[in-house]
């Protein structure tokens, strides 16, 4: 693993593969670099591919006060240590992030965003989830409270549930649950202001699953009309891990939009 330093100090770890331009993947909650184990032989194919690990995970510390714009601020340092231009795919809260860091670098040439969880009025979640899965993290129950993410927040149905927490990654995902809270509450400290974007002219793709719940296409929709230079395609039968549920079909929309 490599290492850069972010601006408030705190180490951030990225792994480095494969060959061909630079494209950097900023995985979603509860994950860390090996998120992307579904599609990393593909991409390495075509791509020198940098996988991050998000702060307080992984190779990465952490730092002593949370916020989104810190994760940003560490997506633009990967970004600059990198050098060039760099492409960026982010997930998820990984997609904030990377969206917030194309406003603190140079050095992003293109964009990626797999549904972002924009705030758009939509509620991220049913009354008390927060504290219901504070409760059980605090009682040990990591795996309980990582399946009301998924089932609640994310809507995942069930067959694709089972099939997720039968990856590689999931017992992962696990030990990475107490991350969940600061996470999926960041909208109580975040504002997406549209007119703060205006002037980012970096060619966005912007992915969504064609059964995705109503959070991720209202927050699909708000950046696309806030971007001077998107467009949204939706990848039929799909949700929110498409990269698991058809890498293949994620592996092409992310060759065909950076021309590898």
């Amino acid at each position: 693993m490599q290492q850069t330093t972010s601006r408030d100090g705190t180490t951030i770890g990225f792994r480095r593969s494969g060959s061909g331009p630079p494209l950097l993947l900023v995985h979603g909650t509860t994950a860390d670099h090996t998120r992307w184990a579904t599609v990393l032989e593909g991409l390495e194919q075509h791509f020198t591919v940098f996988a991050m690990d998000r702060r307080g995970r992984g190779a990465s510390s952490d730092g002593p006060v949370y916020s989104v714009y810190r994760e940003a601020e560490d997506v633009a340092a990967v970004v600059d240590a990198i050098g060039g231009p760099t492409n960026v795919l982010g997930h998820s809260y990984g997609g904030v992030c990377s969206l917030e860091a194309a406003l603190l670098t140079d050095g992003i040439t293109r964009l990626i965003l797999y549904e972002p969880p924009i705030p758009t009025g939509l509620p991220f979640f049913p009354p008390k989830t927060p504290e219901r899965m504070q409760a059980l993290l605090d009682q040990g129950e990591l795996e309980a409270a990582l399946e009301i993410m998924f089932r609640e927040i994310v809507g995942m149905p069930d067959d694709e549930f089972e099939m997720y927490r039968k990856l590689p990654a999931w017992q992962a995902r696990i030990q990475l649950a107490p991350t969940l809270p600061r996470e999926i509450t960041y909208d109580r400290g975040y504002e997406f202001v549209p007119e703060r974007f205006a002037n980012l002219h970096i060619p966005t793709l912007l992915l969504l699953g064609g059964d995705s719940p109503a959070l991720f296409v209202r927050g699909t929709a708000a950046v696309d009309a806030a971007l001077p230079d998107s467009r949204v395609d939706v990848m039929p039968g799909q949700q929110h891990i498409a990269m698991d549920t058809d890498p293949a079909m994620f592996i092409e929309e992310v060759v065909t939009f950076l021309g590898a």
